[in-house]
């Protein structure tokens, strides 16, 4: 099932840059900038940038271009908030009675590393290559969207009353960017080892140390990795040449990581690769789990999650106008799943016979218990083992809340706790709003695979009000506290030893008045 088709948005006028088209390189845009072979052999491109490449060509064959529903065409400014995709996306699509709204299909997270503190002239470069992307590609689903983030390690470069001075806080007092922590169960010092852990997947976690992290993102495979190669150094971008952007900074591509969320898709892929789970997976679903995780109502208002909030919701004592009033922590993680246990064998073989997973047990792992939906009688693994009467089979459910302690109130009353419970303990208001907007979805690759071959994976990134905001979210979700309280099983904790995060990073988004590296003009 596919997104309600729509038309990609036009292009915004260079006008609404506030320097207007300095500096910036235009060249119409081609059908295919880049084809599935040349993005594979690219010459020049950092070896970082050349994962995302394959994973793009790999998911090329079975992904759509969606042609998305015509809007109208009213110029539409560059939000401040620079994640703020609203102006540009169609409007939500209601899918089994519940509204979702599908993110572009493709998204590349490129990490990458300085050798010293940026130039002011580097600023000025930065500013000219986003602009020039965005002057070469729409900045809209059938173009690409280009964001662009900064680590502690970034800020450690400049002067730290100059960094203390612009950086807001937490109400509590604390920095709103810290180091990422690891979370509970991941592989880790002092974490709670989670016994029914596989060992290929209990793969220790990185915390990772780059300086820059660029989100790009877009419709066409083709367009995010033009785009992609060009800052990995192709030296070409809508098939003609324009130069790379280079830095007295001396920037280096670290890693890349590619995402895929389109309903369906991961059914395709497992079964292109004959996954032995593949007849599991959800045919409707964006998701490997078999879930969808676009539920509007899910995830918040970009303003809301911002340093300055908005809506009601302020959670630090940035004020507008200020430095980074409209930014906000983004984090990016890297996460295995296993889904042979999550659909094969998580049972325990001397419990029960037949020990794969149906679906009225894989729901309550991920949203919660009781079970909110029945399963198909005749068959509760096809398909993903939904009811039919449902249009999804499943795929699409509400994610309703039932109160922040409804987590604990699982556990005592069902011996058991589902995954979106334990996100709803810190993740939203006593009244049900989220704080945080999530952008994570599938990837497919072989990074920190301990066997070598391509692995499910969740790309996960999302943006909150700090990072302590995270660390908290990901507690509650971890339940650890719970799963000792009432002794509950591991086989009944929510999605926990399914994931394993080999990977965590913390980064600041600053407001797109800033996105070029910020405080380098305050020096």
């Amino acid at each position: 099932m596919s997104a309600v088709p729509e038309r990609p948005a036009s292009k915004c006028p260079l006008a609404h840059h506030p320097a207007g088209d300095a500096g910036v390189s235009i060249v119409p845009i081609r059908s295919r900038p880049v084809d599935r072979r040349t993005a594979l052999r690219r010459t020049g491109v950092v070896a970082g940038a050349m994962a995302a490449l394959g994973t793009l060509d790999l998911v090329a064959g079975f992904a759509r271009v969606p042609v998305r529903m015509a809007w109208a065409d009213t110029e539409v400014a560059f939000p401040d908030v620079q994640f703020d995709l609203g102006p540009f996306m169609p409007p939500a699509q209601t899918l089994d009675g519940v509204p979702v709204g599908m993110p572009p299909v493709h998204t590349t997270f490129v990490t990458a590393r300085l050798s010293r503190a940026p130039s002011k002239a580097d600023a000025g470069r930065l500013e000219s290559a986003l602009r020039t992307i965005e002057g070469n590609y729409p900045y809209a689903p059938g173009g690409v969207f280009t964001h662009v983030a900064y680590s502690d390690t970034y800020f450690a470069r400049f002067p730290a009353a100059l960094v203390s001075a612009n950086m807001p806080r937490t109400l509590a007092g604390q920095p709103v960017l810290k180091r990422a922590v690891a979370g509970p169960t991941d592989v880790a010092p002092g974490a709670h080892a989670l016994e029914l852990r596989r060992p290929e997947f209990t793969v220790p976690l990185v915390l990772e140390s780059n300086d820059v992290l660029f989100t790009v993102r877009g419709d066409d495979w083709s367009y995010v990795a033009d785009v992609v190669a060009w800052l990995g150094g192709s030296g070409r971008l809508v098939g003609r040449p324009i130069a790379s952007p280079r830095f007295d900074a001396g920037l280096t591509i670290t890693s890349s990581r590619a995402m895929f969320v389109q309903m369906g898709l991961p059914r395709y892929l497992a079964d292109a690769n004959r996954l032995p789970f593949a007849s599991f997976v959800n045919p409707f679903s964006p998701m490997w789990m078999g879930f969808a995780d676009q539920q509007v109502d899910a995830s918040a208002p970009p303003q809301d999650v911002t340093f300055v909030g908005g809506h009601g919701i302020r959670l630090t004592n940035a004020q507008p106008g200020g430095y980074f009033d409209n930014g906000a922590v983004q984090h990016l993680s890297h996460v295995l799943l296993d889904l042979q246990q999550f659909y094969v064998d998580g049972r325990e073989p001397e419990e029960d016979v037949d020990h794969r997973e149906n679906f009225a047990e894989r729901l309550q792992y991920m949203f919660q218990s009781p079970a909110q939906v029945p399963e198909d009688p005749t068959d509760p693994f096809l398909d993903g083992g939904g009811p039919r009467s449902l249009g999804t089979r499943g795929a699409v459910l509400r994610n309703l809340f039932n109160g922040r302690d409804y987590a604990r109130t699982s556990a005592e009353r069902f011996a058991r706790i589902g995954h979106v419970s334990q996100l709803h303990r810190t993740g939203r208001t006593a009244e049900g709003r989220p704080i945080h907007l999530r952008i994570d979805g599938p990837g497919f690759d072989a990074m920190d695979v301990r066997s070598g071959r391509n692995t499910p994976k969740l790309q996960f990134s999302g943006f909150f009000p700090s990072a302590d905001f995270f660390a908290d979210l990901r507690r509650g979700q971890a339940s650890v506290d719970l799963l000792d309280e009432f002794d509950l099983e591991e086989e009944d904790h929510g999605l926990e030893r399914f994931i394993t995060a080999t990977r965590r990073q913390n980064y600041l988004i600053p407001p797109r008045r800033h996105r070029a590296f910020p405080l380098v003009e305050l020096t």
